[in-house]
Formats: C-alpha cells, sequence, structure tokens
C-alpha cells in the first residue's frame, strides 16, 4: 500500500478515485468507465509532474526520507551480483548501520559499502536508523584497506541521517573513527565512487562519502546538520526546520551547482519509492558511467584528482 507524504494529498485523493474506477472497470466493462479512467489518469500523471517540478528544499527533505524509498539493501540486492558481507571492525564489534562486503559489479570485482535504514520496526531498530557508531567507520575503514591491498574499486552507498550521537559512541572515539574513514577514502589509490541515496548527513555520510566521483539521487539530500538539528542551533527552535532547509542549499540541484556533488542521477516521477526498479537500473548505469571515467589513471592520479576535487570546493561560489 503506498504512503503519501501530507504535501502529496490532493494526489493522493484522485489515485484513491482511480483505484475505485479500476474495480469497477475490472467489474463490468464500461466504456464510460474506460474513458473517465483515462482522463483521471492523465489528470493524475500531470498533477504528480507539476507538484514535483516544484518542490521546495523541505519537502525534498520529506520525500528523502520516505519510508517506502529503496535503501542500500535493496540496491546491493538489485545492482551486484556474488554479494559477500563482512562483519565486525576487528578492534570491538560489529555495527550492522554500515553494510559492506565484496561483490561483482557487472562482471568486475569491487568493495561496496552502504548505510542501511531498515525497512520495518525490527530492521531499522537491528539497523540503527542507519546511524554508524565507532565501530562501523572502522569496519569502512577495515573494507576499503582490503579493497586498496587488491585493486578493486569502491562503492559507496550513503543514506543516514548521521553518525549515532549517543553517549556510548563518543566514548569509543566516534570523532577518531569518522576522521579516519574519511582520511582513509581521501587516500586510496584505487577509485571510488559514492551516491547519496536519500540522506547524506553530517560527518557520518562524508565518512564513505570522500569519493573520486559523488553521485545524487533528484530528490536526495546532503547537508552537514538535519534541518531540524541546524534550526535548533541557529534559532534555538527546531520547529524552523523549513527554513533552515531552504537556507542550507542541500538539494541535488544547488550542490550541483557549487561543485560539491558531480552528477544528479533523475528519479522516476513521483520519486524513487514509485519505481524501485527504474531507479536501481539508473543508479548502476550513474555508477557503471563513473567508473569507467576513472578506469584508466593510475593510482597516484586518482589520489591527487581526489585531493584537487575537496580542495577546489567553495571556490565557485
Amino acid at each position: 500500500m503506498r504512503s503519501y507524504l501530507d504535501f502529496e494529498k490532493p494526489v493522493a485523493e484522485l489515485e484513491s478515485k482511480l483505484e475505485d474506477l479500476r474495480t469497477f472497470a475490472r467489474e463490468g466493462d464500461s466504456e464510460a468507465i474506460s474513458e473517465e479512467l483515462m482522463r483521471l489518469e492523465v489528470r493524475a500523471t500531470k498533477m504528480l509532474a507539476d507538484l514535483y517540478a516544484g518542490l521546495t528544499p523541505w519537502q525534498k527533505t520529506l520525500v528523502a526520507r520516505h519510508p517506502q524509498r529503496p535503501h542500500c539493501s535493496d540496491y546491493i540486492a538489485g545492482l551486484f551480483t556474488d554479494f559477500t558481507a563482512l562483519s565486525g571492525d576487528r578492534l570491538f564489534g560489529e555495527d550492522a548501520a554500515i553494510v559492506g562486503g565484496f561483490a561483482r559489479f557487472r562482471g568486475t570485482p569491487v568493495c561496496v559499502i552502504g548505510q542501511e535504514k531498515g525497512s520495518d520496526t525490527e530492521s531499522r531498530l537491528r539497523h540503527n536508523f542507519g546511524m554508524a557508531r565507532p565501530e562501523g567507520y572502522r569496519k569502512a575503514v577495515r573494507l576499503m584497506d582490503l579493497a586498496d591491498r587488491f585493486g578493486l574499486p569502491v562503492i559507496s552507498l550513503v543514506d543516514t541521517a548521521g553518525a549515532f550521537p549517543g553517549i556510548e559512541a563518543e566514548e569509543r572515539g566516534q570523532a577518531e573513527a569518522i576522521a579516519r574513514s574519511t582520511d582513509k577514502a581521501l587516500s586510496l589509490g584505487v577509485a571510488n565512487v559514492a551516491i547519496i541515496l536519500g540522506e547524506g548527513g553530517s560527518g557520518g555520510a562524508i565518512a564513505i562519502a570522500s569519493c573520486n566521483r559523488v553521485l545524487m539521487l533528484e530528490h536526495a539530500i546532503y547537508t552537514v546538520a538535519s534541518p531540524e538539528a541546524s534550526a535548533s542551533i541557529l534559532w534555538r527552535d527546531s520547529a524552523r526546520a523549513q527554513d533552515a532547509a531552504t537556507n542550507m542549499k542541500i538539494t541535488a540541484q544547488d550542490l550541483l551547482r557549487f561543485g560539491i556533488i558531480d552528477t544528479i542521477v533523475p528519479e522516476p516521477l513521483g520519486g524513487a519509492h514509485r519505481d524501485r526498479t527504474a531507479i536501481i537500473a539508473a543508479t548502476g548505469a550513474a555508477i557503471a558511467s563513473a567508473l569507467e571515467g576513472l578506469g584508466n589513471m593510475s593510482r597516484q592520479a586518482l589520489r591527487d584528482a581526489r585531493a584537487d576535487k575537496f580542495l577546489a570546493m567553495g571556490r565557485k561560489l
């Protein structure tokens, strides 16, 4: 059953009428019903297209957080074969918020690292809503080390509101773990590509997204802090999250203009959750194109290009 966001209520009402008409059409062969059905389908498609053509940054934030949006595990299942997950950081324990391992992408061996939010209550609790603890980032470093040793490209699937802010995470060195993961991603001698699937939040995202190429889905967000947290910091009022989202320039369109990301991957009409097969295929094509452009570069050239990319940020303003 499709879940609708608050701003999608007009579309929800129209699509509900459409579903009722489809039921009548299946029960009887009425030409009048068929004509009305076609008319409403055209109207619903146009309404959805008009709505999504003018989304505000806050509305994009809601779409990026949609509960039915495909998550890391969906992309791993749809894009990779022979995926073998590795667990644990060899220092403290396992963190299910970060899923990682080795697989084949279109026949090529790769390392995959992603943040998994979960799709129901049980899995969300198990994966801690995609908010990793220090052991998650240390696992990512372990995987990147192995990929570097064996010359395998690294693909990062980013989808997190941020690193876990709990006391136990701070006690185990959260900031240090994020910094080491970021440093490892920047220093790799193999190509790495990151794609922002939904939320790219703060250091929790950049820890695995410091890559040669950063791709971003059309309605995803990428931000130094969540709109709610930013509103609390700036105005001491989390209710002003919409104002924060507007002023922070967190959308793919803004970030491409600023040179923070390299490519926007178009989403199906109405968001990635409306057509999982299409968005997974489009994401795979974008990753393949990014890797192809990096395929002939030497280890040092990859490092230098990555450093130049991040040092240039802010100079295009």
